[in-house]
């Protein structure tokens, strides 16, 4: 496959002319690795990675000069006389642990602060009263329902459904068979436009021959009986149809295939799209326009 440079289309191998936009195509090589079909601007094989552009080119490295340590003789500072703040921080610095007096030495750091304890609530004073009566607790009893007692009713069942719901069905789920009879309703088909003839494409047919009566390749669509029929070849075009795409290309006729009055190059195929227009040989004589139905 050779891809368009100019709309990424991917077109056979051997094509000259991009059958899309018709944009030239790059030419192209074989790899000397493993003769895959590459361009021949490609620098690297698209199949084994071969570089193309090695053409034996020895590498060389560059020359790497040797770092050399400089001979610095390294000085070592001098020791610090330890902080007297420091002294402070190791346990029992101050020598209480050994004071007996009740009252510890005064130090000569700043005093801290200490957090104050919270005011005590004043506490109302109660007066001597006489002391509070107990509350009489009420014991709850049972209740017993004679037979004046509201009888409890009965569950209520729920309606039954009506006949006419229980006999109508579930409404089935929708499927894709309308899609797909859609599908299956288009088709492709030809109008001849001097004569404003319908011709409708064969179904299932993967390639469509399009000619004159011969002994080799028999065609599908025989343009024999239309007018100025001289100038189409006994083996003149074919039509191929790959999934819903068809596609158009001349297979070596005497007079060319013009497609929207361009050339259509032998080799190379056009995708066919509503509208387009199929000329069989020069002059416009022999003209289809190509139509879904």
């Amino acid at each position: 496959m050779i891809v368009c440079p100019n709309c990424n289309h991917p077109n056979p191998d051997g094509a000259v002319q991009c059958e899309a936009c018709y944009t030239p195509l790059p030419a192209t090589t074989n790899c000397p690795s493993c003769g895959a079909t590459v361009q021949a601007d490609a620098a690297f094989c698209g199949q084994c990675g071969y570089n193309l552009h090695s053409a034996g080119v020895p590498h060389v490295h560059p020359a790497v000069a040797t770092t050399v340590t400089p001979d610095i003789p390294v000085e070592v500072p001098a020791l610090v006389t330890p902080d007297p703040l420091l002294e402070l921080l190791q346990p029992d610095a101050l020598g209480m642990g050994k004071s007996t007096n009740s009252h510890p030495p005064e130090s000569s750091l700043p005093p801290t602060e200490m957090a104050v304890p919270p005011e005590p609530v004043p506490q109302i004073p109660v007066a001597e009263s006489s002391p509070p009566e107990p509350v009489s607790t009420v014991v709850a009893q049972p209740v017993v329902f004679g037979q004046s007692s509201i009888p409890t009713p009965p569950p209520v069942e729920p309606a039954p459904a009506s006949q006419a719901e229980a006999k109508e069905p579930a409404a089935p789920a929708p499927t894709a068979t309308a899609a797909r009879t859609q599908l299956q309703q288009v088709t492709a088909r030809l109008i001849h436009v001097q004569s404003d003839r319908l011709i409708e494409l064969p179904q299932n047919f993967s390639v469509i021959h399009i000619g004159k009566p011969n002994d080799r390749i028999p065609p599908d669509i025989d343009v024999s009986g239309f007018p100025n029929s001289e100038i189409v070849s006994r083996i003149h075009a074919d039509i191929r149809v790959e999934g819903d795409a068809h596609y158009v290309e001349d297979v070596g006729s005497s007079n060319g295939t013009y497609i929207n009055n361009l050339p259509l190059l032998p080799g190379n195929r056009h995708r066919l799209r509503p509208g387009d227009r199929i000329s069989l040989g020069k002059g416009d004589l022999m003209t289809f326009l190509f139509q879904l139905a």
